[in-house]
């Protein structure tokens, strides 16, 4: 069967990248079937786009939010109507199983309803004068262009949630999927051309972040970019931006620690625990890869986990019996299996899984089983860097300060969470747990849209994404004063 061929989208129309050139997109259940074909941009076609979206920028600014609240709300529309159709793609493309996939749309859904919402109530202030016969108030302004670059393991929900506040306040987008799942990206750019959307305003490029990322980024006429990925490419992005004066969102890395304290509820904690450390294989950047736990109940919680964790079955996620798939692919395979030997090679004890799964049909695919490990001290390298992928280490601590040393004592800052019943020891990891978002009784990959999200350290830079701060990134505050007086 032939395969489909996916075309850049630059100025309302689908066009071939300049060279011609195309590259394949695999399916991480089965690396000898092709999702589909993308388009190989370079400079030239980022730079066509660019044009194209600053062109249309000088129109679009001057819509009121209303009129961008209809175009988004046909797109939702779409997204709300194909959603079966895109979890599937998403599910081939990303490696994830469909419940998770269908689980993905309906957050992009809720993330699209929240920030269209968030749009129309955009205001600024009205703010009393010093002195009289002056009207002083402030109102939201769009950016100018702005570069939306998303990551492989949420392709759609972090699409919109990006997508939809740049829009909504005013901007024009550039949007690069990540190249493990482009074709996703290309069934999103089809929502925004079949919703209609003015010439030039959406803007859709594929191709390696190695070839055209530094055009993206480096641009003067980019006004704002908005990133997810590894924290390696975000403080490039960071540095090449700066050199623009370009405003920059990053959410990167992340190494999630969750604390269970000797007096938790066990069998919570290593449910939630479990769940986000091998929900997605791993690859959620809010995924628990730490359990950090008191060693009264070390061993009762690291029972319950393997027992737990035993229950997992890794198969193709488009198989009903499927609780875990594939990773994303084979480079992705090769950087977590390197971890595994590190982990062993440091001392920590294997307890469960470590190796590729080949038998079968497996073999053609990127399966690793889930991987759980004992011993681990906090100097390690698999405590220490982000592994993205289905391992979890378990660290034990004797009491709630050590708990508290080794959750923060790491670069990253983007989640955590802690199990106990002590109301003071859980108000104080509250207060002083380094992440962006964190959770109390909760497993660490939890979130809502109506409540921003973002990490620190290592884990982001910038304001957050999503909730109110997810139209405050995409728009500038603008202060007038108004003499009525005369005088």
């Amino acid at each position: 069967m032939k395969t489909e061929i996916y075309l850049n989208y630059i100025g309302g129309k689908w066009k071939r990248c300049s060279s011609h050139k195309v590259f394949q997109s695999l399916n991480p259940a089965d690396l000898t079937e092709a999702v589909g074909e993308v388009q190989a941009s370079g400079k030239e076609d980022v730079r066509n786009a660019i044009s194209a979206a600053e062109t249309a920028f000088k129109t679009w600014r001057k819509t009121t939010v209303y009129q961008r609240a209809d175009f988004l709300k046909k797109v939702l529309a779409g997204l709300t109507v194909k959603r079966q159709q895109i979890a599937e793609l998403v599910t081939l493309e990303n490696g994830k199983v469909l419940p998770e996939s269908l689980g993905e749309v309906d957050s992009a859904i809720w993330e699209m309803e929240f920030q269209i919402n968030e749009g129309l109530r955009a205001y600024g202030e009205t703010i009393p004068s010093a002195r009289s016969g002056i009207f002083a108030y402030t109102r939201r302004e769009p950016l100018g262009v702005a570069a939306i670059i998303t990551p492989w393991n949420f392709p759609v929900n972090v699409a919109f949630r990006k997508l939809t506040p740049a829009l909504m306040a005013g901007n024009t987008v550039i949007f690069k999927p990540a190249s493990f799942t482009p074709v996703v990206g290309a069934k999103i750019a089809e929502l925004f051309a079949e919703a209609g959307m003015p010439e030039g305003v959406f803007n859709f490029v594929t191709g390696a972040g190695g070839e055209i990322g530094e055009t993206i980024t480096g641009e003067p006429t980019i006004k704002t970019i908005s990133f997810t990925g590894s924290t390696e490419v975000g403080l490039e992005i960071e540095r090449n931006a700066a050199k623009n004066h370009c405003r920059v969102q990053l959410e990167m890395g992340g190494k999630n620690p969750v604390v269970v304290l000797a007096d938790a509820d066990v069998e919570a904690a290593a449910e939630a625990a479990v769940k986000a450390a091998f929900a997605c294989a791993g690859q959620w950047c809010t995924s628990t890869s730490r359990a950090i736990v008191e060693k009264k109940i070390a061993k009762t919680f690291t029972d319950k986990v393997l027992e737990k964790t035993a229950m997992i079955k890794v198969g193709p996620g488009m198989e009903k019996s499927s609780t875990m798939g594939p990773v994303a692919g084979q480079s992705q395979m090769k950087r977590i299996l390197d971890y595994i030997e590190k982990g062993k090679n440091e001392g920590a004890k294997l307890l469960t899984g470590g190796r590729q799964i080949k038998k079968g049909n497996f073999e053609k695919g990127c399966f690793i089983e889930p991987t759980i490990f004992g011993d681990v001290k906090e100097d390690m390298v698999i405590a220490k860097e982000e592994i993205f992928g289905p391992v979890l280490s378990i660290i034990c601590v004797e009491n709630f300060e050590q708990a508290m040393e080794a959750a923060n004592n790491i670069q990253f800052g983007l989640s955590s969470s802690i199990f106990t019943k002590d109301f003071s020891k859980a108000m104080r990891f509250v207060e002083e747990t380094e992440a962006g978002l964190t959770h109390v009784n909760m497993f660490t990959a939890y979130k809502e849209p109506s409540l921003p999200f973002g990490g620190v350290k290592n884990s982001g830079s910038m304001i957050p994404e999503a909730g109110k701060t997810g139209i405050e990134f995409f728009s500038n505050h603008k202060t007038v004063y108004m003499n009525y007086g005369g005088r």
